[in-house]
Formats: C-alpha cells, structure tokens, sequence
C-alpha cells in the first residue's frame, strides 16, 4: 500500500454505544468481498470501551522503531487508552494532558498496512474530534446517534463540525432504533421513531442503516464477543454487515 489507509470518524451521540466495534468488523466478515486489512483506533481517553468489546487485555508491545504495536482481535488491529492504564483507574487530566495522548496515539502506532482505519471518538465536538480531523487525512466522518432529540442535537453539531473542516460526511447510523419483545414481537421505538432519519433530511445526508435495541447486541458487546462473529447469521448481525457495505461504498478505494 502505497498511501495513508482510508481513515473513517464514528463520532457518536450520548447514549449511542455500543456501536462501532461491532460496525468495524464487518468489513473483514466473510459475507462483504474482497475482505480488508482494517485497523481501530479509539481515542475516548477518559471511557475507553475497546479492551472490554474487542475482548483485549495487557500492554502494547514497542517493535525496534520504539512504535507500540495495536493489539490483535477477530483480525482487527485495535490501540486504545484503555491498553495503557489500568481498567479501572480514573482518567483525571486536563486539556494538555489529553491533546498528548491522542498524539502519541496518532503518531506512535505501528499499524503495518492497513486499507482501514476506524476512528471512534467520544460524543461532541471538543479537542480530540478537532485535533483528529486537522492533523490526519480523514475520508469520511459517520455519525452515530439514537433517534431521541436529545441526542439528535450533538448529532447535528457533529455533522456540522465536520463540514466546517472539510471532512466529507457520509451519512448517518440510527442506534436502538426499535425493541422488539422476544416473546409476543411487538415493536416499541422506545427512543423515538425515526428521529435520525429527519435529521439526515434537513442535513441533505444519507441515512447508512438501523441498528436494533437487542439484548443479543448488549451481551455481546459486554462479554467481548462480537456479534458479526458469535451470532453471523442473525438479525442483528446483519444490520452491521449492511451498515459495514454501505460505509465502504462511499469511501475511496484503497490503493495497492
């Protein structure tokens, strides 16, 4: 590979998670062709969630250039805060402090050749998701949000942000978009009814797919146990995999 890899924001909206662990996978998954290398970076430094759902523990290992090496999991190259404190300590630092280690997480990472790399970003539209954007070439931004106007309003300011720094935005994830009851199969929008889908009309945005309210999801993501990998031929697993096309539809293709 001869160029950066395809480097993709999902900055999400409050009460939005899990979600991009379980999207960034499927780009390796069986079910999309021409599977590709795709590495996950996530820079929430003070709630890192990749070690917990990529089902990752220990410390990154530094190859001879002193680089840190990500951490290897269901074919996925992830690097996260979480790997370098300890799971339960605190993160108590100000803005300097912060903007530091997001640095050496963008610059002291030995990725090897990657096709994609999927940057998940705390909600908002603070110091890490500005510095990220100004400082590495990013290809597209997806935004993740559930259908409530609450959250639909950090949504809007995300989509936005990004515009104002020339990162093309390539559409919008509804989250927890329904709850269907296991037993008698009526569907509740507890968080609302297409609420991202109005946003992604008044933003003139595409609309990349619906992710479910799912027990199957939560256990999945709490147990470090991807659902597009323990359950593939599910329902939900699905949805990631049709969310995971849409994505790399709009994205360059990578060069060889």
């Amino acid at each position: 590979m001869h160029r950066e890899p395809d480097v993709g924001f999902d900055p999400g909206s409050p009460g939005s998670r899990p979600r991009p662990k379980a999207g960034a996978k499927p780009l390796r998954h069986p079910g999309i062709p021409m599977s590709k290398a795709v590495g996950l970076l996530d820079v929430d430094v003070y709630g890192p969630s990749v070690p917990k759902m990529m089902n990752l523990k220990g410390n990154p290992e530094l190859s001879q250039n002193n680089l840190m090496r990500p951490l290897l999991n269901y074919g996925i190259a992830c690097m996260s805060m979480g790997f370098l404190i300890e799971e339960t300590a605190p993160v108590v630092w100000r803005g300097l402090m912060v903007m530091s280690a997001i640095e050496k997480l963008l610059r002291q990472v030995d990725w090897g050749p990657l096709d994609y790399l999927v940057v998940d970003t705390p909600p908002g539209t603070g110091d890490v998701q500005l510095s990220i954007s100004q400082n590495i070439p990013i290809s597209g931004a997806v935004i993740v949000s559930t259908p409530q106007d609450i959250a639909l309003v950090d949504a809007h300011k995300g989509a936005e942000m990004f515009r104002k720094v020339h990162v093309p935005v390539l559409g919008l994830i509804q989250n927890m978009s329904v709850f269907q009851c296991p037993k008698c199969k009526h569907r509740t929008h507890i968080f609302g009814a297409d609420g991202a889908r109005r946003l992604a009309q008044t933003l003139d945005l595409d609309i990349l797919g619906d992710i479910p309210l799912h027990l199957n999801i939560r256990e999945t993501s709490d147990t470090g146990q991807p659902i597009v990998f323990s359950q593939p031929e599910s329902d939900e697993a699905k949805a990631y995999l049709r969310i995971a096309a849409e994505v790399v539809k709009r994205l360059p293709p990578p060069l060889k």
